[in-house]
């Protein structure tokens, strides 16, 4: 498998230190995923595994935002298939997140603009996270009737359940330094500045024993939220797709195309 994309929703590339870019590059729709992102998500994660050689991953976006959460429209259409086919989006995004947390190399996002929904589940799973100033987070399934079953765990190890217990439930927005406050978020920076302040964590990383740093993080990961066994994993596949064949996520994603307030119980 190549090394290496130049075109596409998903780029990456590794340089001669080892450290892989993986750059999500749909700008015209703010980096909201579809099956396209993340399939090319997952090839990337894949790729990286491996290449000879890895020491980092640091992910970004292109665009002003670096993940804007779900493509509504595709949601919509994915919503009205068969059940097989709803699971199994469930499924590769569930694998996409989980490949990113458990990825033996540290992972690095850096983040400006939108990080919603989807967003703050790929922050969430990796090591440390660099926010612009601009950066606006949410957690904003319930919005649309839906859950975020599948980044649950990560949220629960990133911020702790009792913040996931007021910005999942409320799906309100919070900016770069409620994000640093509540633990999200290691660092916030100038928005020019913040490619600067992912190469420097880059070069701490780099100073460090690549089997010392895959042996920290692992033994950090046991017992983690995230670190659930198999048959978790998949309930967790399984409600976050039931919960999108839904009559409630029907209306609310209902209410996003039609630009109306939910009608929720009506």
């Amino acid at each position: 498998m190549s090394t290496s994309r130049k075109t596409g929703p998903v780029l990456w590339d590794i340089d001669a230190r080892g450290v892989a870019s993986v750059v999500l590059n749909r700008p015209e729709v703010n980096n909201a995923y579809n099956a396209a992102l993340i399939d090319g998500v997952l090839e990337a994660l894949e790729a990286l595994s491996d290449a000879e050689g890895l020491r980092a991953v640091v992910l970004s976006g292109n665009g002003r935002h670096f993940q804007a959460g779900a493509d509504l429209t595709w949601i919509n259409a994915v919503r009205e298939s068969d059940a097989e086919e709803n699971l199994r989006v469930s499924a590769a995004t569930a694998e996409a997140v989980r490949l990113l947390n458990i990825a033996p190399v540290p992972t690095i996002a850096l983040i400006q603009g939108g990080c919603f929904g989807g967003g703050t589940g790929i922050a969430a799973a990796c090591d440390v996270v660099i926010a612009a100033e601009n950066a606006l987070f949410s957690i904003a399934e319930v919005r649309w009737g839906l859950t975020a079953a599948i980044i649950i765990p990560q949220l629960n190890d990133a911020i702790g359940v009792r913040q996931v217990r007021r910005y999942a439930l409320t799906g309100e927005r919070f900016g770069a330094e409620e994000a640093r406050r509540i633990g999200l978020v290691h660092e916030v920076v100038p928005l020019d500045g913040l490619a600067a302040a992912g190469e420097k964590i880059v070069g701490h990383v780099l100073e460090n024993g690549p089997d010392a740093i895959a042996e920290t993080k692992a033994l950090t990961l046991e017992g983690a939220f995230a670190d659930i066994i198999d048959e978790g994993f998949q309930a967790l596949v399984e409600a976050h797709a039931a919960k999108r064949q839904s009559d409630e996520a029907k209306e609310g994603l209902a209410s996003f195309a039609e630009k109306r307030p939910a009608r929720w119980g009506a």
